[in-house]
């Protein structure tokens, strides 16, 4: 069936970036469409009962639909900017209710609302740090969806001009990372890194400075750090007003990174409090040691969070948790209502694993106060969540 084009009617927008249409009773998802579109679509993959396509042509276009952010986007292009074609107001629209119906079906959990705008500025030059992969021809590009194959025109949509300039003309080591970051002191830092061989720094330091508030950070090039350049300030400002951590109390800061939860928190549980930062990153939790060795409070842990969790012997007042794409997962949300936390806030980059974790944490006696959507990152159908929870 591969490579087959039909004619097929979108209806709702489905997690993962496709929209849902049916021929002759099978469930097709159609990437590159808008819900509500008559779209010629093209079979790219079975699996099972239902087929993965692509749009090629739009026939009857929806009314969100506008000329492609992204020079570089789409069918045939490179996999960056998969909703480059949606006006912006309607992509926060979708991703609203793609974390909607993600919610109602694997957390049993009622929500509706708009994904949110990070700070200021449109959809595009967002981008503060991106990673491009080199090929046999040693040249730096970004992979097309769900391919090996790389696009060498580094043109993206959410890199801020001068980021990546200069960088499609270099030759690089065949096989290598590029790891590029725009630093919050206005710096670009090169390095790549491969099998084999140390990193190398091509342009600036292999560590950035990042600032949140008045607090620097030096994260590793290659290292995590949120990469919207307006997210690190404004979830830790959320995470300070939803933990509502007092002097004197215990919080947990879990998948904790480089921190920046953890600097929220010590600042309002005072010398007195004590904070737990445990992230299994040493180039993270490294970081965090430097940034915050001014605040004797806190304490990072270079270890698992299901091995920290279960070695306390003194329950947290709040836990912050922030965990990879798969989400915190049973065991964990297991661990912290037999520790008994009465108050968590959890933040997720995926729909589907953010609306099972809801559903957990809900199973054990939490109950859902609030929860926030956030377009953190334009241009794609990715997500971040953000929910307060208490006991």
């Amino acid at each position: 069936m591969s490579d087959q084009e039909l004619t097929l009617v979108t209806d709702a927008p489905a997690n993962g970036g496709s929209c849902v249409a049916r021929h002759d009773g099978r469930v097709v998802f159609v990437r590159y469409a808008l819900p509500g579109e008559r779209v010629r679509a093209r079979i790219t993959a079975e699996r099972g009962s239902y087929w993965h396509a692509e749009c090629v042509e739009v026939l009857e276009p929806a009314d969100g639909r506008v000329a492609s952010l992204c020079p570089i986007a789409g069918v045939d292009g490179a996999g960056c900017c998969d909703l480059a074609f949606a006006d912006p107001a309607a992509a926060r629209a979708l991703k609203g209710e793609v974390v909607s119906n993600q919610l109602a079906r694997l957390g049993g959990y009622d929500w509706q609302g708009e994904a949110e705008p990070v700070g200021e500025g449109g959809p595009t030059g967002w981008r503060s740090r991106v990673r491009l992969e080199v090929g046999a021809d040693g040249r730096a590009g970004f992979h097309r969806y769900h391919s090996e194959e790389l696009v060498t025109d580094l043109r993206c949509g959410q890199l801020p001009a001068g980021m990546i300039t200069g960088l499609a003309e270099q030759s690089w080591r065949p096989g290598d990372h590029v790891h590029v970051v725009a630093d919050d002191d206005g710096v670009r830092h090169v390095v790549s890194t491969g099998r084999g061989h140390r990193p190398q720094v091509h342009e600036g330091d292999y560590h950035a400075t990042q600032w949140v508030g008045r607090r620097r950070w030096q994260i590793p090039v290659t290292a995590f750090w949120q990469a919207h350049r307006h997210a690190a300030a404004l979830y830790s400002a959320l995470i300070a007003d939803w933990a509502a951590p007092e002097v004197g109390m215990t919080a947990w800061d879990l998948y904790g990174g480089a921190g920046i939860f953890a600097a929220a928190l010590a600042e309002e549980v005072g010398e007195s409090g004590r904070v737990i930062s445990v992230d299994t990153s040493r180039a993270a939790t490294g970081a965090a040691r430097a940034a915050l060795a001014d605040l004797p409070q806190v304490s990072v842990r270079t270890d698992s969070v299901r091995r920290v969790l279960g070695a306390q012997r003194t329950a947290a007042d709040v836990a912050v948790l922030d965990p990879p794409r798969a989400g915190a997962g049973r065991e964990v949300i297991e661990a912290l209502a037999a520790a008994g936390v009465p108050r968590l806030v959890h933040i997720g980059c995926e729909a589907a694993s953010f609306a099972r974790d809801i559903g957990l944490y809900r199973k054990h006696g939490y109950a859902v106060q609030q929860i926030r959507v956030f377009d953190a990152f334009p241009l794609t159908h990715h997500v971040e969540c953000v929910a307060l929870l208490v006991r």
